[in-house]
């Protein structure tokens, strides 16, 4: 009997998170520290990350408190952003657990909104996005953009610009950006293509002062600071996400058998879809994915669930996209094309028509899908944290 394959990322830590954070802050890319930047500043605004990334905002925001502090800024002129994009907007208890108790207590903590009337227009980059951002972030002489970098398929890699555009975007200029995501394909791991060119053009009447973003595990444990200048800085950490989370793709299974690796990662259907391209990169044609996601907010995207409820079937809806692009509905073509390849079975919270509407075949129990492969077989793989293992993208 042979064992299943096991696949996973480089997890394990390196040092404390108080050190890689001091480290970081101390040794800035580019040469300049944030209490520096700070001298002189009248109001500083933080971006930090929501509740559907793995970016553990609140073990860093004390740090970057103190440099503003020391800086000359106070409290009562400093204010953190939650770059939701067009996700949905954070309960006061979810706002708290980001930033943690004692930050929520010191600092004003506000939810993004992309509404028109929140956001100021400042330009048109050259690929035709409208440039509308958050009035407090435009408002504000420092910003600071944090957040968590690993591969990301619409841009080669999150983290960087991805706080200020999508983050605190307006619903036309993030909607006219990812549309670009059907004109050009990003290379995981790699932000040099058109996608991320178009946002970091943004930078160019909306600058990021400072930047200070992480590589963590599963368990929100930091495996990587990077701070400073945000291009710099931002490299640095792209450098060493590519040692973490790709893995050489030397075999195809007949089944994969593929985690998000829990919450956030599996919070919504929309967000575990990302785990299921991931499985489908180490799946043969033909084969099937065992999908395992809790999905307790089940679609987590109100324009996806409408066009899945609603629309006669993703043949129909496919050809809609390719007409025009339609964010949220966007990952229905993302599930058509690992549809068109691999039979999935899903094991999470959702209802089981709603899961059959999706295209899956919804699950029970597990052993059932199992039992359908010979236990002598070398065609299984399990992958624990399918939202953080990538395919290498060098074959």
């Amino acid at each position: 009997m042979h064992p299943p394959a096991l696949l996973a990322y480089r997890s394990e830590a390196d040092a404390s998170a108080d050190a890689l954070i001091r480290q970081a802050l101390l040794q800035p890319a580019g040469g300049t520290r944030l209490h520096e930047l700070a001298v002189g500043r009248k109001q500083a605004v933080i971006l930090i990350s929501d509740g559907t990334r793995l970016c553990p905002s609140f073990l860093f925001l004390p740090a970057l408190l103190e440099e503003l502090n020391k800086g000359g800024i106070p409290d009562e002129r400093i204010c953190i952003v939650v770059a939701l994009g067009l996700h949905r907007k954070h309960t006061e208890a979810e706002l708290r657990r980001l930033v943690g108790e004692t930050i929520y207590r010191r600092v004003k903590v506000l939810n993004h909104s992309a509404c028109p009337e929140d956001c100021v227009f400042v330009g048109i980059t050259r690929q035709g996005t409208p440039i509308e951002i958050n009035r407090h972030v435009i408002e504000a002489d420092l910003r600071i953009a944090t957040g968590n970098i690993e591969p990301h398929r619409l841009v080669g890699v999150s983290g960087g610009v991805k706080a200020l555009l999508p983050g605190t975007a307006s619903e036309r200029c993030i909607e006219a950006n990812h549309a670009l995501s059907q004109r050009y394909k990003a290379k995981l791991g790699d932000p040099d293509n058109p996608i991320h060119d178009d946002m970091a053009e943004a930078l160019q009447t909306v600058p990021i002062h400072f930047l200070f973003n992480v590589i963590v595990n599963h368990r929100q444990e930091l495996l990587g600071a990077y701070a400073g200048e945000w291009a710099d800085a931002h490299r640095n950490g792209v450098e060493a996400a590519r040692n973490r989370f790709f893995i050489e793709q030397t075999n195809s299974y007949e089944l994969v058998v593929a985690s998000a690796g829990g919450y956030p990662k599996d919070s919504s259907l929309y967000q575990s879809i990302k785990t299921l391209q991931n499985a489908s990169a180490f799946t043969k044609p033909g084969g099937s994915i065992l999908l395992l996601a809790r999905c307790e907010e089940h679609f987590g995207n109100g324009i996806l669930q409408h066009w899945v409820e609603t629309i006669q079937d993703r043949k129909t809806i496919v050809s809609k996209l390719q007409r025009q692009f339609v964010l949220g509905a966007h990952k229905i073509a993302y599930i058509d094309d690992i549809l068109s390849k691999h039979t999935v079975y899903l094991y999470s919270d959702m209802p089981e028509p709603i899961v059959e509407l999706t295209g899956f075949i919804p699950v029970r129990d597990i052993k059932e899908v199992l039992q359908k492969f010979p236990p002598t077989s070398r065609d299984i793989a399990f992958i624990p944290y399918g939202g953080l293992t990538f395919p290498s993208p060098s074959r």
